[in-house]
């Protein structure tokens, strides 16, 4: 199996692509969604497409334009909606929510109410959806549409299709189903801006993506027109090739804030000690706030003091009001500057009042040892105090993901754990926070994140008590040879205010692998070799498979064409990190490039992890 492919054709173009043409795509079809249920009607939307929405249409798009009488949340506890005669949902195809919906209607009928309905799925329809709805009982009842609706712009280069679910239903579970909504995303990304000239694609789902966009795109008969092209390159990228760089602590503020706060489609929501407000604050993080966009990529250590810098210079335009000698001057400061100034005094105190939070969260001196562990970890240094470390972190039943991501990255960085540390852990993990977690570990094992040592690399004896040379647990591995041949981590210390390097988004002790694979498929030095022995895949072996393509001339000639754009757009398949996203930006300044990030979602390592982790069942509130 190929797990590495490419091909490469040319073109040329200048202008940065626009991503919020997305936004409008969406809101065009979502009103053709809408209007093909003419009508007042009530609305009840899947709580996992709130937010999606909210970055399409605002409810007074929806009761205006839409029609749009009252707008309710899909709950599978509440069987009663009050409301208006005609119902549209609007929901992800899962089969939670069609059973949800079948309950509502069925409970409409047992009260003999007249009331017409139509389900929208998002991004399609699926026969199995439409099978469980007759089983239930309600096909009969409801029309079934779908609006097609895949990535969100998120800011001016991220875009995702907020599908966290992604990772698991694929990498663990097999699920095939999103492949080919993926590739559709693709395909309508070119239909907005012009055909793709250089695609690649490594991983297997990447591969399988990339395979069916060729299907979708169909045979041509004449080559595609290039001047058209407003991105040069696409680089999908399975996200278990690189698991190490969601499961390392991200340290710019961007990526605290995620980690700290959680950011939902672009939002963040502060509560009342940061915001001042008793309902808390919800607010937009975007390029357009000129603050944000300027410490958003920061490491966090330099971020505070540009805020006190930029608290003077308000507060020196406050004072400005003082020296105001007329009327005049001051209606043009009331008309021009006061409206301003009070909004960027608001935001910056809740920036202000975020770094207060996160130092208090991160400087305790229990986090900065889990740091020196992580870091240890990456360099394959110290490994012996490194599990004395897991070992207390287990045995002092610390938080159950962070302990977990330790272990992870101590089996990935090492390309599994001997036989007996491995038990040890396992046993005394199990012990810790109970047998449950044995299916944690079933899934971690399944997808490479926590396992035995190949035997052909295990010592003969377990890690000693003691380090005493070279340690055992630091055989041969994948990450160990990726970590020289792509300079992982840096051998020399790297300025964190002004970085030449990006590893800096992780202080400096490592460089993205994801990253810096996609800077191998541009600058094509070595891929071929080092897709050999990429962490991945079902972790034998990576092959590769590149073609390229050049523009026809005539009956047996070709030549090559001009360069194609300098825009790329990397697709992470399963999930990225905000580290990675500020480790392309720093990689476009540095080589030229303009990258767009496009993903299943935006993760972190306690997000990762949190989907495959086995809790106690929550009790079923449908059951009588």
């Amino acid at each position: 199996n190929n797990y590495v492919i490419g091909y490469s054709m040319a073109a040329s173009s200048s202008s940065t692509p626009n991503v919020f043409r997305l936004r409008e795509q969406s809101r065009v079809e979502l009103k053709r969604v809408m209007d093909s249920f003419p009508g007042r009607k009530d609305l009840v939307i899947d709580p996992k497409l709130m937010q999606q929405l909210d970055r399409i249409a605002n409810v007074t798009f929806l009761k205006k334009e839409c029609e749009v009488d009252k707008i309710f949340k899909l709950d599978p506890i509440q069987k009663a909606i009050v409301g208006y005669t005609k119902r549209l949902y609007l929901v992800r195809p899962k089969i939670s929510n069609m059973k949800c919906i079948a309950d509502q209607i069925l409970h409409d009928k047992s009260y003999r109410e007249e009331r017409k309905y139509r389900i929208v799925m998002v991004p399609r329809k699926l026969h199995l959806c439409e099978m469980i709805l007759e089983q239930e009982g309600v096909f009969g009842y409801c029309e079934i549409d779908e609006f097609h609706h895949d990535l969100v712009a998120v800011d001016s280069d991220i875009m995702s299709m907020e599908i966290p679910e992604y990772f698991r239903s694929f990498f663990l579970d097999g699920e095939l189903s999103w492949i080919h909504t993926i590739a559709t995303s693709i395909k309508n990304i070119q239909n907005l801006m012009g055909p793709i000239p250089n695609k690649y694609a490594i991983g297997r789902g990447a591969k399988m993506c990339f395979e069916l966009l060729k299907k979708l795109e169909g045979d041509k008969l004449v080559e595609p027109d290039l001047s058209k092209s407003e991105i040069g390159h696409l680089i999908l990228f399975d996200r278990d090739i690189d698991y190490v760089t969601p499961l390392c602590t991200q340290v710019t503020y961007e990526g605290l804030l995620d980690d700290i706060f959680g950011i939902k489609c672009g939002f963040i929501e502060f509560d009342i000690d940061i915001s001042g407000k008793e309902q808390g604050a919800k607010i937009l993080l975007s390029s357009k706030d000129m603050l944000y966009d300027d410490i958003r990529n920061r490491h966090f250590t330099n971020v505070f003091d540009l805020l006190k810098s930029k608290a003077k210079e308000l507060q020196a335009l406050s004072d400005k009001r003082h020296g105001l000698s007329s009327v005049t001057e001051m209606k043009d400061f009331v008309a021009n500057d006061l409206k301003n100034l009070k909004q960027e005094k608001q935001i910056l105190s809740y920036h202000i009042g975020a770094c207060e939070r996160i130092i208090e969260k991160k400087t305790k001196s229990d986090f900065e040892d889990y740091i020196q562990t992580e870091h240890s970890l990456l360099e394959g240094s110290s490994l012996r105090s490194c599990m004395g470390y897991i070992e207390d972190c287990i045995n002092k039943q610390e938080k159950l993901i962070g302990t977990l991501r330790l272990m992870c990255l101590l089996s990935l960085t090492q390309d599994g754990i001997p036989a007996r540390d491995y038990r040890n852990l396992k046993t005394w993990f199990l012990h810790s926070h109970g047998f449950e977690q044995m299916l944690t570990f079933y899934n971690m094992k399944k997808l490479g994140l926590f396992r035995e040592q190949n035997p052909s690399f295990q010592s003969a004896k377990p890690l000693p008590k003691m380090a005493t040379g070279i340690d055992p647990l630091a055989g041969n591995s994948n990450f160990k040879a990726l970590r020289k041949r792509l300079n992982l981590v840096p051998s020399e210390d790297v300025d964190l205010k002004n970085p030449l390097d990006m590893s800096y988004v992780f202080s400096g002790a490592y460089s993205p692998l994801s990253c810096k694979l996609v800077e191998q498929c541009l600058s094509r030095e070595g891929l071929e070799e080092i897709t050999k022995t990429l962490i991945g895949g079902d972790r034998d072996t990576c092959t590769s498979e590149v073609k390229l393509k050049t523009v026809k001339v005539g009956k047996g000639q070709v030549k090559p064409g001009p360069s194609p754009a300098k825009a790329v757009l990397v697709y992470f398949l399963g999930g990225c990190t905000y580290s990675e996203i500020i480790a392309l930006r720093f990689l476009g300044k540095k080589t030229g490039y303009t990258f767009l990030i496009a993903t299943t979602a935006i993760i972190n390592g306690h997000s990762l992890l949190e989907s495959i982790v086995e809790r106690p069942l929550i009790p079923n509130y449908n059951l009588p």
